[in-house]
């Protein structure tokens, strides 16, 4: 009786985790190209202590909040550097982070090291941290990893700003993963 009790509630189990429903009820619903799809999770609140990350840089070398403590941090999070809205946001910050003061502007993606360190090359990058979430539990951990549609696996299009006290002051979830983010808003957050 106890081994088919065992096996009804791991069937359920398979089956409520199966049905895409159930497992995107805890997301945010975005779009990408007028569709929608989610993401695990949703961002971690303004006024809330940022959660503690380990990614990889360019130098294949973890790096975590730890290395960026007592500055202003701006996360700009996106799917993959080859893309055009990606690397865009990435040029625009890049521009944006020569004239901040005690910022540090991380880029995040699940790009290996590798693509991030030859774009940053190839385009004259140089005022932005690139950050790779491809051995990590980053886009878990602070609910931008997509859960369903043809980018499953990859994180979504956010910006989340921290202060030097390690709060968070400003986060978008973008709604459509083509748009860029508010890059005004953004910056606004630490002025």
């Amino acid at each position: 009786m106890f081994f088919t009790a065992k096996i009804s509630v791991l069937a359920l189990t398979a089956v409520l985790l199966a049905n895409s429903s159930f497992a995107q009820t805890a997301g945010t619903a975005i779009t990408m190209g007028g569709n929608t799809v989610h993401t695990v999770g949703k961002l971690p609140a303004v006024g809330t202590e940022v959660k503690n990350f380990t990614l990889t840089g360019v130098d294949l070398k973890d790096k975590t909040l730890a290395d960026y403590k007592g500055k202003y941090v701006i996360m700009n999070i996106f799917p993959s550097v080859n893309t055009g809205v990606c690397s865009k946001s990435v040029r625009k910050f890049n521009e944006d982070a020569a004239g901040l003061k005690n910022t540090t502007v991380l880029c995040i993606s699940k790009d290996l090291p590798f693509a991030q360190k030859a774009f940053c090359g190839a385009e004259g990058i140089n005022n932005v941290v690139m950050l790779s979430d491809f051995r990590t539990d980053f886009g878990n951990a602070y609910g931008v990893q997509i859960a369903d549609g043809p980018m499953k696996g990859l994180l979504s299009r956010a910006v989340i700003v921290v202060n030097p006290e390690g709060k968070i002051v400003y986060e978008q979830q973008v709604p459509e993963i083509g748009q860029e983010p508010d890059y005004t808003a953004a910056i606004a957050a630490i002025k």
